[in-house]
């Protein structure tokens, strides 16, 4: 396993992560606990040492079982989580006040659950759920995350922002307030790299990058004729014609790169790594499979500057997550 450093906290996480949303019991169905804490374990095995989730994950239940792990290993593994907003909206939306979403008060009693479930003493990086620059300058939450840092009971400080708004956070950024940032960014949304990216590497602010095989899109098993289980978030997002627009986008990219689609996963988490910029992809592993699958790609290699340059042809912006 290969190490990058976060931004400015000097930590050095391991380039693939783990993602933690779907060992929550939240929107992906099927997820058995007895074989998270095993692909848990595997991937730290692995060399694996970043472990993200968040109090809004299955109402605490995906931090409980990530504290179960962690009090099991002896090695050094970085955590961050996440403070739901107070109003619990997703993404955050323009005009709405920050006393409204991360009051003081909030953030300290989020926090103080957190490291209940958590069972430690100190988050390495405690992240805002979702984030709108209009917050730069509102509200009492920069007392709250000095307090927090003063106490011991945070060491860093991070947003995860809205989805597909990369640009939503620049301003927070040219702060310097802010340690890092968790965003979507694939082969398909590559909107990061116009200006949030050059941003973080500006000013040294350490990037997580999420849903990088969008949601299963990019990993070559969805085709028209796949299904889910009723209640899986799936459904939605790939409703009506989706499931065949990404299938033959997908066939595209494989046939432009010349690559069987069986090797998609690699290629779109290996164009991830190949920004500079990038500190750590964390993809949802819920099977040992996947975890062995996604640790092996953490190996310091990137994509030929050809095949990146071939990938940019397939951009591709939109948000599923809309209705």
């Amino acid at each position: 396993m290969n190490y990058r450093l976060l931004g400015k906290t000097g930590l050095k996480v391991s380039e693939i992560g783990y993602g933690a949303w779907g060992i929550g019991n939240t929107g992906w169905l099927g997820a058995k606990d007895d074989e998270s804490l095993k692909a848990l374990h595997k991937s730290i095995d692995l060399g694996l040492n970043f472990i993200d989730t968040a109090l809004g994950y299955g109402n605490g239940h995906s931090e409980r079982l990530v504290g179960q792990v962690m009090r099991e290993r002896q090695e050094t593994i970085y955590v961050s989580t996440k403070i739901p907003p107070k109003n619990k909206i997703w993404p955050a939306q323009p005009g709405v006040p920050s006393s409204e979403t991360f009051t003081k008060e909030h953030i300290i009693s989020c926090t103080e659950q957190s490291l209940q479930n958590l069972g430690v003493e100190t988050i390495d990086v405690q992240q805002f759920h979702v984030w709108s620059d209009e917050w730069v300058n509102q509200g009492d939450w920069q007392e709250a995350i000095e307090q927090l840092k003063t106490q011991g009971k945070i060491k860093y400080f991070g947003v995860s922002i809205n989805d597909h708004q990369p640009e939503n956070a620049i301003k927070l950024i040219e702060t310097g307030l802010v340690d890092t940032v968790q965003v979507i960014y694939n082969i398909f949304d590559q909107s990061p790299e116009d200006a949030l990216l050059p941003a973080c590497e500006k000013h040294n602010v350490g990037v997580i990058v999420r849903v990088p095989l969008d949601e299963g899109g990019l990993t070559g098993r969805i085709t028209p004729e796949s299904q889910f289980e009723e209640g899986d978030f799936r459904n939605n997002y790939f409703k009506n014609e989706r499931k065949l627009e990404v299938y033959n986008r997908v066939q595209s990219i494989a046939s432009d790169l010349n690559i069987s689609v069986d090797e998609m996963a690699e290629t779109a988490l290996r164009y991830i790594l190949s920004h500079p910029a990038v500190s750590t992809v964390i993809p949802g592993m819920r099977s040992i499979r996947n975890v062995e699958r996604n640790c092996a790609i953490g190996d310091g290699k990137g994509l030929s500057l050809e095949a990146v340059e071939k990938l940019k042809a397939h951009r591709w912006i939109r948000n599923f997550y809309k209705a």
